[in-house]
């Protein structure tokens, strides 16, 4: 069975040696693909010295890379990590091993520190609003939705079409799953602090503001219906609320004086109207989207351990 381990990296010399290590003794037979990023700092020599095959992608940001990790590599199973050593590489035989045996496409790393360093209240509380959030959207979702320690099977990887540019991705990849229904499990893996020199990419606002619009997009794309359905209830509402005083001022005088008022009670409800017609038509749209990325996740088969 073929084993790729990928890891993203952006200025990541003082942590890629001790991630490519701890894989390489986790995973001997694995492939170990380092895809750096446009960085500024010795990297890329470092990675090569370490033993890992060295790629580059010029578009900047994490979602960039992985669409074109996932993209250039074919294995059987994909162990995908951060190239900062934060992520307990020795816990990969283990989450592989789920994978396989259960015939699943995807396992989570589920991140758990005992350092704050490691794992900043921040970060936690953003994760944990964010995870709640995508419950709400999609019905079910993970622990811990912006893990980037994640084991794949190849239909995963093969019929998923990324969209996202940075650190959204992984949000996306668990829509993906979510939306698609696939055989997912989570695993508590052991998440560390940076190593000395080694300096985060991560801004808890810009990211978490970026990551709700991502699941704002996805929820109007995967949930149209509801999304529209939701807004032209809105506009439903407001054109009620302007109408009754109308409609009593008709029902005792036979005549209605505001006709401003009127025409915007009327706007409002053809708006309302239009958006419900636009989230049924593109809810059909979605579901036959659905059916062909189904179809493309059903042309390749289950990961299977070698006999």
């Amino acid at each position: 069975m073929k084993i790729a381990v990928l890891l993203p990296c952006y200025n990541e010399e003082a942590a890629i040696v001790q991630t490519v290590a701890g894989f390489r003794a986790a995973l001997p037979t694995a492939t170990i693909y380092v895809y750096d990023n446009n960085s500024s700092d010795r990297t890329v020599e470092v990675a090569r010295a370490a033993g890992a095959i060295v790629r580059t992608e010029r578009m900047q940001g994490k979602g960039n890379v992985v669409r074109r990790m996932f993209a250039d590599i074919d294995a059987d199973v994909y162990v995908m990590a951060d190239g900062d050593a934060t992520y307990e590489a020795a816990a990969a035989p283990a989450l592989v091993a789920r994978l396989v045996d259960e015939q699943l496409d995807m396992v989570v790393g589920a991140r758990k520190s005992e350092v704050e360093e490691a794992y900043r209240r921040g970060h936690r509380l953003g994760n944990k609003l964010l995870t709640g959030m995508l419950t709400q959207v999609f019905g079910r979702s993970f622990t811990d939705i912006l893990s980037g320690y994640r084991v794949f099977s190849r239909r995963f990887v093969k019929s998923f079409p990324v969209l996202s540019a940075g650190f959204e991705i992984e949000t996306e990849i668990s829509v993906h799953a979510l939306e698609l229904k696939m055989p997912t499990a989570e695993v508590v893996t052991a998440y560390a602090a940076r190593p000395e020199g080694s300096v985060s990419k991560l801004s808890t606002y810009s990211d978490g503001w970026r990551i709700l619009k991502t699941i704002a997009m996805l929820a109007r794309f995967e949930r149209p219906l509801a999304f529209f359905g939701f807004a032209g209830f809105v506009f439903a509402l407001m054109a009620v609320f302007l109408s009754i005083p109308l409609v009593m001022t008709y029902l005792e005088t036979g005549q209605v004086p505001r006709f401003p008022t009127a025409i915007l009670a009327t706007g409002l409800m053809i708006l309302a109207f239009l958006n419900f017609f636009a989230g049924l038509i593109l809810d059909t749209v979605v579901r036959g989207r659905r059916e062909v990325r189904r179809l493309a996740y059903l042309q390749y088969p289950a990961p299977v351990a070698d006999a």
